[in-house]
C-alpha cells in the first residue's frame, strides 16, 4: 500500500489502452514534439505539431513559438517566444515515424533568452573545432516517489548504510530497475548517444552516460537524454531529481562527472597535454565552480564536501584514480601515458553547454580569471 501511494495517478491509467491508439496508421503524417529548456534553466518543457511528412533533417523543421510567460522566460504583455530547432531524435513513445525535436528559445527580438545557453557553447564549440574536443558527461539522479521522498525507501526511517547498493543486484538493494532499463533502450531507439547505466551509492539513485559526443553534440544529447528520462518516469508514476544531494546527513550526492580529451591528448605522448589541461584549470577553479550548477555554486556547495567521494568546494586537486580529487586521471590513462581525464565537479543539474564551454574557454583558448572574452568580433 506505501508503495503504491507513492506513484502518480496517470501512471495507474491503463497502459494497454494507450498502446492501441499509438500504432493507429498515420497516413504520411508526422508528429513533432518540440522539447526546450525553461527559465529555471533546470526544467525541459515540450508540445507537439503536425507535419504533412517526415522531416529527414533538422532543416525539415519549421520553427514554432509559444508562451514565455508560463515558463518564467517572458512578460505576459510580450510573452511569444520563438522555438528553433537545433537537433533531432526518434520519438521512443509515438514511434516511427514521429520525432523529438530539441530547439533554443530566442526572444522576441531573436536574442537568445536567459536560460539559452547553448548558443554561446555553439560559438565557442565552433571556434575549437580543429581541437576536436571528445566529451562524456555521467548524469547521476536521484528517484523519488510522488510524495518526495526517496523511492522504495522506508515511509518511516531510513535504509540500511550505503554499501551494498552501488551496482547492486537483488530486491533489497535495487529499486526501480524497470525505469532504468526503460529509459535505455528508449534512448538507445531515439539516437541519443547514451554508452552505459548503473545503480548508485545512494539506494534509489542511478546514474547514465552519454557520449562520447564531439563539441555541441554533447549538450543537445544530454538534454535530450534528461527529457526521455523524466517522460519515461511520467509513465512509471515516479520523479527523477537531479538535486546535487537531495537527502541530507550520510548519502551521497549526485553529480554529473565529465570526461574529456582533445584530438592531442589522445594521441601517443598526450599525458603531456592532460597534465597542461589540468594546470590551466587549478588556475581557474572559482570560474568553474561558478558554472557548473545554475546557482552560482551554491547548489553544489551542499554536495562537494570532502566526503562521500568528492572534492572540497573550495580547494582545487587532482590525482590518478582519486575520486576525492576535482580532476581524476584514470589509472588506464597514467599508464598509457594518453586518453582523457575526468572532471568531477559539475553538479547533477549543470548545464552541460555552460559546463563543456567552460572547458573550453580554459583548456584551449586559455582564457584566466572569472570573466569570459567575447568572441563576437573575430
Amino acid at each position: 500500500r506505501a508503495v503504491a501511494m507513492s506513484v502518480s495517478h496517470s501512471s495507474r491509467l491503463n497502459k494497454l489502452v494507450r498502446e492501441q491508439y499509438v500504432r493507429l496508421p498515420q497516413d504520411g503524417l508526422v508528429q513533432v514534439t518540440y522539447v526546450w529548456i525553461d527559465g529555471s534553466g533546470e526544467g525541459v518543457r515540450c508540445k507537439s505539431r503536425t507535419l504533412d511528412k517526415e522531416p529527414k533533417s533538422i532543416e525539415d523543421v519549421p520553427e514554432w513559438n509559444f508562451d514565455g510567460s508560463s515558463t518564467a522566460q517572458a512578460e505576459g504583455s510580450n510573452s511569444d517566444m520563438f522555438l528553433v530547432p537545433v537537433c533531432m531524435f526518434r520519438d521512443p513513445f509515438c514511434l516511427d515515424p514521429n520525432k523529438l525535436v530539441l530547439c533554443e528559445v530566442l526572444k522576441y527580438n531573436r536574442k537568445p533568452a536567459e536560460t539559452n545557453l547553448r548558443h554561446t557553447c555553439k560559438k565557442i564549440m565552433d571556434l575549437v573545432k580543429d581541437s576536436h574536443p571528445w566529451f562524456g558527461m555521467e548524469q547521476e539522479y536521484t528517484l523519488l516517489g510522488i510524495n518526495g521522498h526517496p523511492y522504495g525507501w522506508p515511509d518511516n526511517g531510513f535504509p540500511g548504510p550505503q554499501g551494498p547498493y552501488y551496482c547492486g543486484v537483488g530486491a533489497d538493494k535495487v529499486y526501480g530497475r524497470d525505469i532504468v532499463e526503460s529509459h535505455y533502450k528508449a534512448c538507445l531507439y531515439a539516437g541519443v548517444k547514451i554508452c552505459g547505466t548503473n545503480a548508485e551509492v545512494m539506494p534509489s539513485q542511478w546514474e547514465f552516460q552519454v557520449g562520447p559526443c564531439e563539441g555541441i553534440e554533447m549538450g543537445d544529447h544530454l538534454w535530450m537524454a534528461r527529457f526521455i528520462l523524466h517522460r519515461v518516469c511520467e509513465d512509471f508514476g515516479v520523479v527523477a531529481t537531479l538535486d546535487p544531494k537531495p537527502m541530507t546527513g550520510n548519502w551521497n550526492g549526485a553529480g554529473c562527472h565529465t570526461n574529456y580529451s582533445t584530438e592531442e591528448m589522445r594521441r601517443e605522448g598526450g599525458l603531456k597535454h592532460i597534465e597542461a589541461a589540468i594546470e590551466k584549470l587549478s588556475k581557474r577553479h572559482d570560474y568553474h565552480i561558478c558554472v557548473y550548477d545554475p546557482r552560482g555554486g551554491r547548489d553544489n556547495s551542499r554536495r562537494l564536501t570532502g566526503h562521500h567521494e568528492t572534492s572540497n568546494i573550495f580547494e582545487f586537486s587532482a590525482g590518478v584514480a582519486n575520486r576525492g580529487a576535482s580532476i581524476r586521471i584514470p589509472r588506464q590513462v597514467g599508464q598509457d601515458g594518453y586518453g582523457y581525464f575526468e572532471d568531477r565537479r559539475p553538479a547533477a543539474n549543470c548545464d552541460p553547454y555552460a559546463v563543456t564551454e567552460a572547458i573550453m574557454r580554459t583548456t584551449v583558448l586559455n582564457e584566466t580569471g572569472v570573466e569570459t572574452k567575447d568572441y563576437a568580433d573575430h
